[in-house]
């Protein structure tokens, strides 16, 4: 009985025992997947050696300067001026200047200026100050030249100055040939500034003992500094520095000098001021100077 049971029990065990599916490595999918993956690899490496490298260029683009010359534009404009800011009053002077104008201006302008100074003006115009201000140029052989002018304006026997301030384009052919294309025009000229530059102070790092020996180098150089040759300079000074100057003035004194170290170099920043014999006035000149000391002397440097 026992022993039919312990069979029994034995047949369960092996029934109740998980089968294991071996899944077949050969089938097509898992086949075209490896392919694949090789694929992918060989031409990775294939790619590796046979790469070409790029690099970024970057370009630089160089822009010329030309320098513009000017000259002849300036003297066209200046010659211009002469003629249609002066005349007489009289037929002939007025005749004489609207044929001279002919020389600068194209033929609309001419038409246009015809009654600008009438015969019977009671007026007559003498041209005693010219200056260029400004000369753009607007397009390819187009130049835009503002130019002031001061004329004496006279009348019986009293007489005024008036000064004005215009702008004329001037154009420039091929062969350099020039034309007034655009009638003086009223315009304005730069004013004076209201900038003012911060003042140089001293920040302590120069002491009083320095201070005197600066002093007393600085006195020594500007009393000879207007008569001395460049040879005598490159005593006090480096070459190229300050250049001999060949005057006879007199020193007279040095101005609110300011000095702050700098390292090893002092910064220097003062007024001189010299008697001008010739003129009779007294001529302030202001340096901006580097100073260092070489043993027991001290040398412009800078």
């Amino acid at each position: 009985m026992i022993q039919i049971r312990k069979e029994e029990n034995q047949k369960k065990q092996k029934e109740k025992k998980l089968k294991v599916y071996k899944v077949n490595t050969h089938k097509k999918t898992v086949i075209a997947l490896w392919v694949l993956l090789a694929v992918s690899f060989l031409f990775a490496v294939y790619k590796n050696f046979t790469a070409i490298d790029i690099h970024t260029v970057h370009e630089t683009k160089v822009i010329e300067e030309q320098i513009l010359d000017t000259h002849k534009i300036e003297n066209f404009v200046e010659n211009f001026a002469e003629v249609y800011y002066s005349w007489g009053q009289s037929a002939a002077s007025i005749d004489n200047r609207t044929n001279a104008l002919k020389g600068y201006l194209t033929g609309e302008l001419q038409a246009l200026n015809v009654d600008t100074v009438r015969k019977d003006i009671p007026v007559s115009s003498a041209l005693t100050d010219f200056q260029i201000w400004e000369i753009i140029e607007e397009k390819e052989q187009h130049y835009q030249v503002t130019y002031t002018v001061e004329q004496r304006i006279t009348e019986g026997e009293s007489g005024k100055t008036v000064r004005s301030a215009y702008q004329v384009t001037v154009y420039v052919d091929g062969s350099g040939n020039l034309t007034i294309i655009q009638n003086p025009t009223i315009t304005s000229i730069p004013i004076k500034s209201g900038y003012t530059p911060k003042a140089v102070q001293s920040d302590g790092t120069v002491d009083s003992i320095t201070t005197e020996e600066i002093n007393e180098f600085l006195t020594t150089f500007f009393k000879l500094y207007p008569t001395a040759t460049a040879k005598e300079l490159t005593y006090y000074v480096n070459e190229g520095v300050l250049k001999p100057v060949g005057k006879e003035y007199i020193f007279s004194e040095l101005v609110s000098p300011v000095y702050n170290r700098n390292g090893n170099q002092v910064n220097a920043s003062l007024a001189v001021k010299y008697l001008d014999n010739q003129t009779m006035t007294t001529q302030v000149s202001q340096f901006d100077l580097v100073l260092e000391k070489n043993g027991e002397n001290w040398k412009i440097v800078k």
